[in-house]
């Protein structure tokens, strides 16, 4: 279970910053030139989901398998039924689906260069930005300890502090606002591909509108609770695939 470049225990001081692009690049090289598979699969939620599909964009004839427990991509066209209107507008909402792009916005005043100082001062001012975001972006109806043990909190929170990761773990955000590779309906995945959808997931396009991109959706599962947070950098699974 590869970490994403640049977070946790997959970052060190002065690492180059990579794009989801140059991530994705970066495991298909470790699985093939690495490791030698000729062909593998790979999971993904949160950004590991961006990185999977980029994978199964860039390089398909590698990938046996995708399955994503995010669903990534363009959610917003003209023309969309009210019911896919009102999924969009999850992204825009101020509630937890909303503060994603909350942060992304403070992302385009402070500068992902700039709004770690302090996070990266205080250890307190990390713990208070990491479990606010556990809070907002999983289904615990605003009580984390009912979903979260402290154990895993701090554990989380550590794993920011003691790398010094909390910096680089902005980049994806910025580079993503700041690059030209998008999945959108000019994109299509061929690679066969799964799918968990969770009721308070960020982002949940119909799939009617997510095989305009991903065009050999294998299985699509609605699960009756829960959400995909990904605070520690986890990108999912990558494994072998057949021969």
């Amino acid at each position: 279970m590869p970490s994403l470049p640049g977070y946790g225990l997959s970052f060190t001081s002065g690492q180059t910053r990579l794009a989801l692009e140059a991530i994705a690049d970066c495991f298909a090289e470790l699985m093939t030139a690495v490791l030698g598979y000729k062909r593998f699969g790979a999971q993904g939620g949160d950004w590991g989901s961006w990185t999977v599909a980029r994978l199964g964009l860039a390089y398909p004839e590698r990938m046996s398998g995708l399955h994503l427990n995010m669903m990534p991509g363009a959610v917003t066209r003209r023309g969309y039924s009210l019911a896919r209107q009102r999924r969009a507008a999850t992204l825009r909402s101020s509630g937890p689906g909303g503060r994603r792009d909350a942060v992304i916005s403070g992302f385009k005043v402070l500068g992902p260069r700039r709004s770690p100082f302090a996070l990266t001062d205080s250890p307190a001012g990390l713990a208070a930005w990491i479990v606010e975001k556990f809070r907002a972006w999983s289904d615990c109806a605003g009580d984390i300890e009912t979903v979260f043990t402290r154990d895993r909190l701090l554990a989380n929170i550590g794993l920011y502090w003691f790398t010094g990761a909390i910096g680089s773990s902005f980049w994806p955000y910025y580079s993503h606002m700041h690059s030209s590779w998008q999945i959108e309906e000019t994109k299509i995945i061929t690679v066969p591909t799964g799918y968990c959808e969770f009721p308070h997931e960020i982002i949940r396009p119909p799939r009617s509108v997510a095989e305009r991109v991903f065009r050999d959706i294998r299985r699509w599962s609605v699960m009756p609770r829960g959400g995909t947070l990904r605070c520690d950098g986890a990108a999912g699974g990558i494994g072998p695939g057949d021969p």
